[in-house]
């Protein structure tokens, strides 16, 4: 025997000696970017910008069904492979989806020029108040991100940068989630045990991959809409902050 229980279909055949140890306590919080504390801002008013006329709503539900439409376009899917391992390739892949619709093809810079921007994103109406309360709290907390640019200027931009000690871009590091590297880096900058990390995201095969490397993940559900309730006050429970 190895001391590792044989599990049926419902659990372990026979029970252990000992209850399992409870886990060590969360000294450190990771979190993705886009989706979990951000938004980017509508679809519709960024085109508007980027064509810089009046679009009406039949011309732009034209537009916003070519840019759904373009997400089954072979050369989009392409474009999409390992889009986030470099800086180059983040762009390739955001201008081929843009430039699939025609008439956004001429403007295909510019809405990638809105992405990068800080003025374009939209925290979610609970994220500063539980960065707030988690390093009150004393948890460490760092941004793990498949992305291709800084987005330090971003959190800077909405006064949230001060609440991290690090910065994980999967384009510094030129692969992607849920890459064990990512997440075992931000861990060694903020000096913790992988076992006392939670990683916090919108992205089951991404973020939720972070326990491979040994951290906790929680995956926060899809569809919240931009300056809206996240939900975020479950990390705070997560890590004994607030109540059950």
């Amino acid at each position: 025997m190895n001391g590792i229980p044989v599990c049926g279909p419902e659990g372990p055949i026979r029970a252990t000696a000992a209850p399992p140890e409870s886990p060590p306590a969360v000294r450190a919080v990771l979190f993705d970017f886009s989706g979990t504390l951000f938004q980017i801002a509508t679809y519709a008013g960024r085109i508007r910008a980027a064509l810089e006329r009046p679009v009406d709503d039949g011309a732009m539900d034209r537009l916003l069904d070519g840019l759904e439409a373009g997400l089954s376009d072979p050369e989009v899917i392409e474009a999409q492979r390992a889009r986030d391992v470099s800086a180059k390739a983040h762009r390739h892949a955001f201008t081929t989806w843009y430039a699939s619709v025609p008439e956004l093809a001429p403007v295909a810079d510019v809405l990638y020029g809105q992405l990068q921007a800080p003025e374009q994103w939209v925290p979610y109406a609970d994220t500063g108040s539980t960065l707030a309360q988690l390093t009150c709290g004393g948890v460490a907390l760092g941004v793990v991100s498949d992305v291709g640019w800084d987005l330090r200027a971003t959190f800077a931009h909405h006064g949230l940068d001060r609440y991290f000690s690090s910065w994980v871009h999967s384009f510094e590091h030129h692969t992607e989630k849920p890459d064990p590297l990512l997440f075992q880096h931000a861990c060694r900058e903020l000096g913790v045990d992988p076992a006392e990390t939670l990683m916090v995201g919108d992205n089951p095969a991404k973020d939720g991959g972070a326990v491979g490397a040994g951290l906790r993940s929680y995956i926060l559900p899809a569809g919240a809409a931009p300056g809206h309730i996240r939900g975020l006050d479950a990390v705070l429970r997560l890590t004994g902050l607030a109540g059950p």
